[in-house]
């Protein structure tokens, strides 16, 4: 949760009532709240023992305070799930049925999308699109985080510890017996998005990075064949100059140059992204760092 004060006690209360009947445990991470946030979670632990709160010492990201809650979650099997309330809990059921029949990941997969913009919808679809065209793995179209893993498989997703996590896609490439439970989604409960548009470009360009080396190859075939043409144009170029014809306007150079120029900027780019991924990882930081837990042993899971 981050910054979710109007949203933690329904969020507790629906998650609990749609599981009554089961035994379950309710890890909330707080990505560095500076509402109230981490007060009414801390109350919450305090009134049932079932709710077990992770505090982060800041806010790490929505990818990464997932993390912390695997990390910390001890079931038989595990549910990802945003408290929003976009994802309604009342599919949980549904996913441990599916668990229950076999499945070791069991997806929630959007049918309809209530309260997001068209652009949202379309840039969604676009990158669904773009992923399972570029990515090395099966990707689910329209699905999130929403989903069920085994213990088998969550033990399996713990063991990759890569700090440009995409856990959608990472939960797809460790495999396992995978099914799919289709829901409706809700519009948001309450407050605003906690993931603009910067955040899903950035959440998008670590999926491709993940699980591509697509831009890489690209930029190399596209570098080919302008060398290719630049090479069967020369003779153009020494025809022309010998027989009269030769412009000497500059608008057709600065073109070309510009054109090249461009070409090895974004090139760099790509480039750069890949090292940056490398340094980032080299450096061996924490994912996430905890600062307080209610309902927590010490040193229980203690792993980052």
């Amino acid at each position: 949760m981050l910054d979710e004060e109007d949203v933690a006690r329904e969020f507790h209360r629906r998650v609990s009532t749609a599981l009554a009947g089961i035994p379950f445990e309710l890890v909330i991470v707080d990505d560095g709240s500076t509402d109230r946030t981490p007060t009414i979670l801390d109350e919450l632990a305090e009134v049932d023992p079932r709710v077990r709160v992770v505090h982060l010492s800041r806010a790490f990201g929505h990818q990464m305070a997932i993390t912390a809650g695997l990390d910390h979650a001890r079931g038989d099997a595990v549910v990802m799930i945003d408290a929003d309330l976009q994802d309604p809990p009342e599919v949980i059921p549904e996913l441990l049925a599916a668990w229950e029949g076999g499945a070791d990941v069991v997806v929630a997969k959007r049918r309809e999308r209530p309260g997001e913009t068209r652009f949202k919808l379309l840039t969604a679809k676009a990158f669904y699109s773009v992923m399972g065209r570029l990515a090395q793995i099966d990707l689910e179209p329209n699905a999130g985080d929403f989903r069920l893993l085994d213990r088998s498989a969550l033990d399996a997703l713990l063991q990759l510890r890569e700090r440009s996590r995409f856990l959608r896609g990472m939960t797809s490439w460790v495999g396992y017996e995978q099914a799919v439970v289709e829901y409706d989604r809700d519009a948001r409960h309450a407050g605003e998005t906690k993931y603009p548009l910067r955040k899903m470009i950035r959440l998008a360009i670590d999926g491709v990075s993940s699980f591509s080396h697509f831009p890489l190859q690209i930029a190399t075939v596209i570098g080919f064949w302008i060398s290719a043409i630049a090479f069967l144009g020369l003779p153009l170029v020494i025809i022309a100059r010998y027989s009269g014809i030769y412009d000497r306007g500059v608008p057709s150079v600065l073109f070309a140059v510009l054109f090249i120029g461009g070409f090895q900027l974004m090139t760099l780019g790509v480039i750069g992204e890949y090292i940056g991924r490398i340094y980032d990882e080299v450096k061996r930081r924490p994912l996430y760092i905890v600062k307080s837990t209610a309902n927590v042993r010490e040193h229980e899971h203690d792993v980052a």
